[in-house]
């Protein structure tokens, strides 16, 4: 299975570096990654493979909010096909 994972903040160094760990903690691997930097502010999007993960997918969510919240940043991680049918026209 497939996720989305949104990461949005002030830039600052080691963002893509913490949450890229964090997701390996829990057996998730990065498949596509997006980021960039408009006037100060982060943004990312990844596209992860979620079959492997080490807990369910509600405590991931919750544990990469938490780790945003830490961070300062916005950090949301949705069903592949949940985002899709939330973004479609």
């Amino acid at each position: 299975m497939k996720a989305v994972v949104t990461v949005v903040g002030k830039d600052r160094v080691g963002i893509i570096a913490n949450v890229c760990t964090a997701l390996a903690g829990f057996q998730v691997n990065v498949l596509d990654i997006n980021q960039t930097v408009m006037q100060g502010y982060f943004t990312m999007m990844m596209v992860v493979e979620v079959s492997a993960c080490n807990v369910p997918l509600a405590e991931l969510v919750t544990k990469m909010d938490e780790l945003g919240r830490e961070m300062g940043l916005s950090i949301r991680v949705q069903r592949e096909d949940i985002f899709e049918a939330m973004h479609r026209i």
